[in-house]
């Protein structure tokens, strides 16, 4: 399959590439700063925090599936990113007539009102009682704006007409990739409190051919 991977060198993006590489992928890798890419992986230089759209569209050209560790370096100063990035990415798609993507969000945002979604649950139906109670108040607190960008992503998709799936993890960590995680759709893992970065670039991959996914919020966790 030929997969274009956008924030290559980010949390996520990097165990995209090294999985889909793995796999067997043709892959193009999509970095601000790309020098630190493997040698031989195709790459693009794009800075989606000022979007090209002519290096966009010659990303995305010919592409079977994009996927999108897009986010921000520090979710408290960077906030933005990820909507502005993904809208580009989508309008690049859509000239470019490619329709699948898979992109990474975060757990909390089920409960993140938005011009798409302006009356949100109170809680993520996944939730437990930490959560509900202490958890996700803490969470909002520390990174509202950061989560609203990604309400704001989601609605970009949600808009878009493209086969979109949202990845929305809890707390990521460092981890090594198990292949083990629970997942539900539309809400969140009860009592799932952390997922590797490789895990949740592992379940990016696999839904790729699963078209159940497809226009799906896809909580995961361990």
């Amino acid at each position: 399959m030929r997969l274009v991977i956008f924030a290559a060198t980010g949390g996520i993006g990097r165990h995209l590439l090294e999985q889909a590489l793995a796999a067997g992928h043709d892959v193009t890798a999509v970095a601000r700063n790309p020098r630190s890419l493997p040698a031989g992986v195709r790459t693009v230089t794009a800075d989606l925090a000022d979007p090209d759209p002519a290096a966009l569209a010659a990303a995305v050209e010919g592409a079977d599936a994009v996927l999108s560790g897009l986010g921000p370096r520090n979710p408290r100063s960077d906030a933005g990113i990820t909507s502005r990035g993904t809208r580009a990415i989508v309008a690049a798609m859509q000239a470019g007539h490619v329709r699948r993507i898979v992109v990474v969000s975060a757990a909390p945002v089920g409960t993140v009102a938005s011009p798409g979604r302006p009356n949100p649950p109170k809680h993520d139906p996944g939730d437990g009682f930490f959560m509900r109670h202490l958890g996700a108040r803490i969470a909002n607190t520390l990174f509202r704006a950061h989560y609203a960008d990604l309400a704001l992503m989601e609605d970009a998709l949600a808009g878009s007409g493209l086969d979109w799936t949202v990845s929305r993890p809890p707390k990521l960590t460092d981890k090594p990739m198990t292949g083990v995680y629970r997942t539900a759709f539309g809400q969140n893992i009860r009592g799932g409190f952390s997922v590797s970065r490789a895990d949740v670039a592992h379940h990016m991959l696999r839904m790729l051919d699963q078209p159940g996914t497809i226009k799906q919020i896809v909580g995961i966790a361990h």
